[in-house]
């Protein structure tokens, strides 16, 4: 029975009601979530954001990273443009998991920024993989975006996986005290599109 039921309901939320849609990826075992609203056949790109999972940010409103400030304005972005997608990707920590994204942040306390802390446990500077986001468009019918991200290297593999980025919507948003020197290391050692006026 379990296997015949969709995996996609409605989700009223207090922005507006949106359709979610879990998606399996096989070779991680990881569900990813894909949340629409409207009609994506119209003439224009879709808006998109592809969003990795933060729950610290997202969650519990950390102050060290702008990931909940950017979910929240990407959703409301959707809804003031009446129509989009958010992806939901289980990609904690730029990839590395929440384990170690938490010893990531202890070295950044001795004085580490967001990038070297990664490399001093080993690990890349950022592991994610944006394959599935592109299988998660194209199952939806989605080839052409605007796509909402400050992140060149997440254009970059949507494009190489047949996806269309016709526009690139900048998202700084969020920028405080605690988290401007971690935007200014994205944006001057990771090539972030981030514009240091902002910070």
């Amino acid at each position: 029975m379990r296997d015949r039921v969709p995996s996609t309901a409605m989700l009223p939320t207090s922005l507006g009601e949106f359709n979610i849609e879990v998606h399996h990826e096989a070779s991680t075992g990881q569900d990813h979530v894909a949340l629409t609203l409207g009609d994506m056949t119209g003439p224009d790109p879709v808006l998109v954001r592809v969003h990795s999972e933060c729950l610290t940010g997202d969650v519990f409103g950390s102050l060290r990273c702008d990931c909940g400030p950017q979910l929240n304005a990407a959703l409301n972005a959707i809804v003031e443009h009446g129509w989009g997608t958010l992806l939901y990707l289980r990609q904690e920590g730029r990839g590395i998991g929440l384990h170690a994204k938490i010893q990531a942040y202890h070295l950044q306390d001795e004085g580490a920024d967001t990038l070297d802390a990664n490399l001093m446990l080993g690990l890349p500077a950022d592991g994610r993989n944006y394959a599935v986001a592109a299988d998660m468009l194209t199952h939806l019918g989605i080839t052409d975006v605007n796509l909402m991200t400050n992140n060149p290297e997440k254009v970059a593999q949507l494009q190489e996986h047949g996806i269309n980025v016709v526009e690139r919507t900048p998202l700084v948003v969020g920028v405080t005290d605690e988290n401007r020197a971690y935007l200014a290391t994205k944006g001057e050692r990771m090539g972030h599109h981030i514009d240091r006026d902002r910070l």
